[in-house]
């Protein structure tokens, strides 16, 4: 508990209280959020590590400790990171927006735990960003099933619904500029290049001015559909790629470990980009993201989109999401239906008197599914129209 301020107005005075954030925000069960969150956010113990070092009396090793170091800034509060992690997707904010936000809504300063009214940013928003990082799949999944739980208390949800769901799949679109290949070759090299000197590598060229030439060039092919020029340059920004990344290969017995194995990892996906052509499968569609998949879902709008395939399970009645889970790959609809249930099956479970899904409705895509032989208590209604999305 804070000291009382008698010089400022808490938050509870200021708000209405029947507000739908003032409301859920005591609902939730924030301290059994942070009991379990706490143990992915504990400081890790490090084991020590031999330098061999030269000093007066000759060669000798010194070993520096490991353990647990108590140096570094404390912890944001478990909460603030929670609460900012639940309003950025209930109101579709972006990481700097809802911190901009936070600064001036009292709504969402309140829902975070906050007693007085803080005319500051929350956090850094790349500390958001790291956050849900160390969350996890995991994670997330108790975050949810946190969310369900006060639905249920709330009486906003009877457990008798969970019996009926909606199960169907979207795409998570990733941030990515268009994969076009003369792009994914010139970012490639221009990474590479940045990597290379990091690490202390004398590249033998650089490709800086040509690399920007061709890549102004194939541009301005591709707007004029002049196809068969856009390939010779698209051919040449494999050359230039090909030649930097085996002087790369060259050279790496000079560079440090830790920089070693992070210039490891671009020249796998480098090599990846300069060796895939226009018609193969599995292609790299972004460096900085390898799990991006071309997917199709038969949308007018957008035939392709770039990102992740995502299941999710939503209450049929009250539309309450029971159930949400990536899938890499771009896996047939009916594969995902088992791990879909069981997924909900858990977050259901530590809920008295809740059953579990018996009835699931899924569109025409499912059909032909036998992955449903581990939930054999389950039935499927398909519907004759897409369910929309």
């Amino acid at each position: 508990m804070s000291t009382p301020d008698f010089f400022r107005s808490r938050l509870d005075a200021m708000i209405d209280l029947r507000h739908p954030l003032a409301v859920l925000a005591t609902k939730m069960s924030w301290a059994s959020i942070e009991a379990t969150l706490g143990p992915l956010f504990e400081r890790r113990s490090r084991d020590g590590r031999v330098s061999e070092a030269d000093d007066l009396f000759g060669p000798n090793s010194l070993e520096l400790a490991g353990g647990v170091s108590p140096a570094g800034r404390p912890r944001l509060p478990m909460r603030l990171m929670v609460g900012l992690l639940y309003l950025k997707h209930a109101y579709n904010e972006s990481v700097e927006s809802v911190c901009e936000r936070w600064a001036q809504d009292v709504y969402f300063q309140f829902f975070c735990g906050e007693e007085y009214f803080q005319p500051r940013l929350p956090c850094d928003p790349t500390n958001l960003v790291r956050f849900r990082q160390a969350l996890g799949e995991a994670g997330v999944e108790e975050l949810l099933a946190a969310t369900i739980a006060a639905a249920v208390q709330m009486k906003a949800v009877t457990p008798v619904e969970f019996e009926r769901v909606i199960v169907d799949t979207t795409v998570q679109e990733k941030a990515i500029a268009y994969p076009t290949d003369s792009r994914l070759l010139e970012v490639a090299r221009a990474r590479l290049v940045q990597l290379a000197q990091r690490a202390g590598l004398g590249l033998k060229q650089t490709y800086e001015r040509e690399g920007k030439r061709l890549r102004r060039r194939a541009g301005g092919y591709a707007h004029a559909k002049q196809f068969r020029r856009l390939r010779r340059v698209l051919k040449r920004q494999r050359t230039v790629l090909g030649r930097l990344l085996r002087d790369i290969d060259r050279k790496l017995s000079g560079a440090s470990i830790d920089r070693l194995a992070q210039l490891r990892v671009w020249l796998e996906r480098a090599w990846r980009i300069c060796r895939q052509r226009p018609k193969d499968r599995n292609k790299l569609y972004a460096l900085h993201a390898p799990e991006v998949e071309c997917i199709g879902k038969g949308k007018a709008r957008q035939p392709y989109e770039f990102g992740v395939k995502v299941s999710l399970a939503i209450a049929e009645k009250q539309g309450l999401i029971v159930g949400a889970r990536a899938f890499p790959g771009n896996l047939y609809d009916g594969h995902t239906l088992a791990e879909q249930l069981e997924q909900s099956a858990i977050l259901l479970q530590d809920l008295p008197g809740t059953p579990q899904p018996k009835t699931v409705l899924v569109d025409l895509g499912f059909r032909g599914c036998g992955a449903i032989q581990m939930h054999r208590s389950v039935t499927l209604a398909f519907l004759t129209s897409a369910i929309p999305q």
